[in-house]
């Protein structure tokens, strides 16, 4: 029995030893119909077989790049530091725009084209520094006449090498000024007892409809559960949308087909029809276009 327990622990520090430095995350406008997912990934486990590889979305909406910002955002706090991501929404693939490693305060790395992606995790997590790749040697071998791929000859090629330890963040490329392109849009803000904000996305399996404005800046309204707002939506200036809503612990505290303000899972403010599509019933989207005020509302 010793010897087999003295086995166990031998193989069991054996795979831990096989095991890459760390995580590689994945985020493309590609879908899975095709090869192109399998592609990066092929390429990542030709760098290192015990890289842990893992999708975050290849479902994005084509070129959208704040969906993949906003993705981004609602996703990399919840994974380690040390954890590679690769985001991969490039409509400008092969132009002069910049091809990165963005490394966070937080110590996460971002792979990929700097194109408005990094907006929301710079700000969250923070700039700590931002090389440009360096093609001529983070590059996949071969695929120097390929101009429109960089997914996977030079992106995943990159962070993979990142994330099983093969190269140092120094050696991804030259330094550049710590800073990022940033997409524009609305801040969440509070002004005489009205809240704005944005709608960075909307919860597409249930037409939620998600906004920037924290629980923190919500709370200086001190609204009560069953508490009534007033909701008002705008896309480019214009309204789109007005209503007063029940502010609601959860879901089934109001009717089926109702609707309720709430915290979503981020813990921001958040709307909904029990049951049923909030953004579908009243012809909503996302985006930096859209833009929302919330205040109590007049008995």
């Amino acid at each position: 029995m010793k010897r087999l327990s003295t086995l166990l622990l031998s193989l069991s520090l054996s795979t831990a030893a096989l095991c890459s430095e760390h995580a590689l995350v994945i985020q493309t406008d590609f879908g899975t119909k095709d090869g192109a997912v399998a592609a990066m990934k092929g390429v990542a486990f030709g760098v290192d077989p015990s890289l842990s590889i893992f999708d975050l979305s290849h479902e994005n909406t084509p070129y959208d790049i704040w969906e993949a910002a906003y993705r981004l955002k609602q996703s990399a706090t919840y994974w380690p530091a040390g954890t590679v991501f690769i985001s991969v929404i490039d409509p400008g693939v092969g132009t002069e725009r910049a091809s990165v490693v963005l490394r966070t305060k937080s110590g996460h790395y971002f792979v990929g084209p700097d194109n408005g992606t990094w907006t929301l995790v710079a700000e969250e997590l923070g700039i700590d520094a931002v090389r440009r790749i360096d093609e001529k040697v983070n590059r996949r071998p071969g695929s120097e006449k390929s101009y429109t791929f960089h997914g996977r000859d030079v992106y995943v090629f990159t962070g993979a090498r990142l994330a099983s330890g093969k190269i140092s963040f120094e050696q991804v490329g030259p330094l550049l000024e710590p800073k990022v392109v940033s997409l524009p849009y609305v801040r969440a803000s509070q002004s005489d007892g009205v809240l704005h904000g944005t709608l960075p996305q909307i919860d597409f399996h249930y037409g939620n409809v998600w906004s920037n404005i924290p629980d923190t800046l919500f709370a200086e309204l001190k609204p009560q559960y069953g508490e009534k707002f007033l909701v008002t939506i705008f896309h480019d200036g214009r309204e789109a949308y007005r209503g007063v809503i029940p502010y609601a612990h959860t879901f089934g505290d109001v009717k089926e087909g109702e609707p309720l303000l709430y915290l979503d899972s981020l813990l921001d403010v958040a709307f909904a029809l029990n049951m049923g599509n909030f953004a579908e019933a009243h012809h909503l989207s996302s985006g930096s276009g859209w833009s929302v005020q919330v205040e109590r509302a007049k008995p």
